[in-house]
């Protein structure tokens, strides 16, 4: 296919994290991992796996380096950044580590941001692509979306142990899947809008393959990974659907671009309604109302099958959204079509309006 005149100077760009390794066990390396960056590493430990994991992170380190390992509170916060940022700071840390899900990781990748230190991921669930991102979600105390926050440098290093994730319940894997869902369809919005991605900058031709093969590897095995994790088992399917919810779709994500799916995620977490909800299963809402945004019928139906197989929401009940008044619906569209918002980044003008008609249609 020829290149367009007016593309082929473009500047173009992608991102990825220094290293990723996946497996079963690698707990067992996480402290050999640190050794290489210094002497000392505070280890920020989300407080729903911290009983769970700490001795087994303690024993990863027995051969050192010295650690500091602190609980996470809960929200990916502005206090709880700052707070990690200056307990790094006293206990002369040459390495942050975050261990857990989305919101202790992106407070550990902030929080070496803020400072100036290297970070290691060590993602405990596969519920989105936060790990391999350069990206934080800042939160309010109240659960709601503040900011996102774009970060000199994406993660050092994200080490993912199969058989930890394998234990943890199906729904985070399938949130997870929501979320890598959402990659291509966001990615190739932004290619044909010409919009930036994380960078500031159109992707490279790699950012929009590596999107399309995020899809098409959780369309082929979502349902099976689900499977074996009911199971509690790291099966190939898993393994191959772990890669895609963390690695394929942080990069696809960053250098692609995003759009209204996750623009309108931000506007449902403006409703108390959705707060229990997980950020995938409320971005796999944003697919199926982008998709009836674009009017591409063919393409949303194969999309809520989808969802259906692999257990995530179809409908705005299935995220506590009971009473779709138009009250809540106008709070969700004027989030999300702020000025400004990614949800500009689609090919079409997309109004407020468009947005309540299209989360009618999910009712």
């Amino acid at each position: 296919m020829l290149v367009k005149a007016d593309q082929a100077g473009a500047v173009r760009g992608a991102r990825f994290p220094g290293r990723y390794i996946q497996g079963a066990g690698t707990i067992a390396r996480l402290g050999e991992e640190a050794r290489g960056f210094g002497e000392k590493a505070i280890v920020l430990l989300d407080n729903g796996v911290f009983d769970l994991l700490k001795a087994d992170i303690e024993a990863s380190f027995a051969n050192g380096p010295d650690i500091e390992i602190v609980r996470h509170g809960g929200e990916c916060s502005e206090w709880a950044i700052a707070n990690l940022a200056e307990a790094a700071r006293i206990a002369e840390a040459s390495v942050i580590v975050g261990a857990g899900g989305g919101k202790a990781l992106d407070t550990a990748k902030a929080a070496g941001r803020d400072a100036a230190l290297p970070v290691i991921v060590f993602p405990t669930i596969a519920a989105s692509d936060a790990p391999c991102s350069a990206l934080a979600v800042v939160y309010n105390e109240d659960g709601t979306v503040a900011y996102d926050t774009f970060l000199p440098s994406n993660p050092d290093l994200v080490l993912v142990d199969t058989a930890l994730i394998a234990k943890a319940p199906a729904r985070f894997l399938a949130a997870g899947i929501g979320d890598a869902l959402a990659t291509w369809y966001e990615a190739e919005s932004c290619r044909r809008s010409g919009a930036f991605n994380c960078m500031k900058m159109p992707g490279v031709p790699l950012a929009y393959e590596v999107a399309r093969f995020c899809r098409d590897t959780v369309f082929e095995f979502g349902a099976l990974a689900l499977g074996e994790c009911d199971a509690r088992e790291a099966g190939p399917a898993l393994e191959r659907v772990v890669e895609a919810n963390i690695l394929l779709s942080g990069i696809g994500f960053e250098s692609g671009g995003v759009a209204a799916a996750h623009a309108i995620h931000h506007g449902l977490c403006e409703l108390d309604d959705v707060h229990h909800h997980l950020h995938g299963e409320k971005v796999a809402i944003g697919v199926l109302a982008g998709l009836k945004l674009h009017g591409l019928e063919e393409d949303y139906e194969r999309v809520r099958q989808f969802c259906l197989t692999v257990r995530l929401p179809t409908k705005l009940g299935d995220i506590g959204i009971t009473e779709a008044t138009p009250e809540k619906l106008a709070i969700v569209a004027k989030r999300a079509c702020r000025s400004g918002e990614i949800i500009h980044n689609e090919p079409i003008k997309v109004t407020e309006n468009m947005v309540v008609e299209a989360l009618k249609a999910l009712v």
